[in-house]
């Protein structure tokens, strides 16, 4: 009798999917992501490329452009090191300890991801300014100030560095922990030599998140920064006013060069999680 079961070494039987097949699922996918990322990104390097050399780095280094990137790249840095610090602390609190208002707690850390970063704007200006709840027991400005950009770019980065830490934390056994102090370590080597070595990838790829968030951001700034050119002016406020002015050649110097930092923070993030993977076997 013949058998009906394919050889194993001749052919290989197709696994049935859910989905169609692989060249209509990638021919979408392809399409897709044509019309809404690769196509629009096309016609800003060729808008960019049109001005030669020269005049793209004039307009790259006119000391205002310089300017705003100044603050927005040092805001940025600033606010994604608070961030790592406050987003490890409360990763750590989420996964280790077990209160009433947990999850409640849990779902606010989440809250910059659904709120309009507009809203989030204005009410920080309100809380902040100097006649605001919080702004006028200071004895320096908050808002209209670079220290109000930060506390912006704090807000809308946070979750990324809490939500990036929070799983690998999980998996981080506390058996680990408990034969660290079997063998005499104290409370802060454990921390220092046996949980953040394994935390350290994803504290880098939460921070770099964070980072390129902050860069980007736009509506959650621009009422509380004040928009002072080479004090409180950000980039992509800097690219709308162009815009505004007709300058479209300046806005789109200026978009290509923050196209091609966000490039270059995706490809850091990329390594970072590949090593991470690779070090700790996390993701595969």
């Amino acid at each position: 009798m013949t058998s009906t079961t394919p050889k194993r070494d001749g052919w290989r039987l197709k696994q049935p999917s859910v989905i169609p097949g692989f060249g209509l699922t990638l021919g979408f996918t392809l399409a897709y992501f044509s019309l809404i990322v690769f196509i629009p990104l096309i016609a800003l390097g060729i808008r960019s490329a049109g001005l030669g050399f020269d005049g793209f780095w004039k307009a790259a280094t006119d000391p205002r452009v310089l300017g705003a990137l100044r603050v927005s790249f040092v805001t940025a840095l600033i606010a994604a090191g608070v961030n790592v610090i406050f987003g490890t602390l409360i990763a750590w609190v989420l996964v280790r300890y077990r209160f009433p208002g947990r999850r409640i707690f849990d779902a606010v850390v989440d809250l910059p991801f659904a709120l309009p970063t507009a809203v989030a704007g204005i009410a920080l200006t309100a809380i902040y300014a100097p006649n605001g709840i919080v702004g006028h027991w200071f004895p320096f400005r908050i808002a209209y100030t670079p220290i109000g950009i930060v506390i912006a770019m704090i807000f809308i980065g946070l979750p990324f560095v809490v939500r990036t830490i929070q799983p690998i934390l999980e998996e981080v056994s506390r058996e680990v922990e408990e034969a660290s102090a079997t063998l005499g370590a104290s409370r802060f080597q454990t921390i220092t030599r046996v949980i953040l070595p394994s935390l350290t990838p994803a504290i880098m790829t939460g921070f770099a998140l964070a980072f390129a968030r902050g860069v980007g951001e736009y509506g959650s700034v621009i009422f509380i920064a004040g928009n002072i050119p080479f004090v409180s002016e950000i980039a992509p406020l800097l690219i709308y006013i162009r815009l505004q002015e007709f300058n479209y050649v300046g806005a789109t110097v200026i978009a290509a060069v923050m196209l091609i930092i966000s490039f270059a923070m995706l490809f850091i993030i990329n390594l970072i999680q590949a090593w991470s993977r690779k070090r700790f076997g996390y993701g595969n």
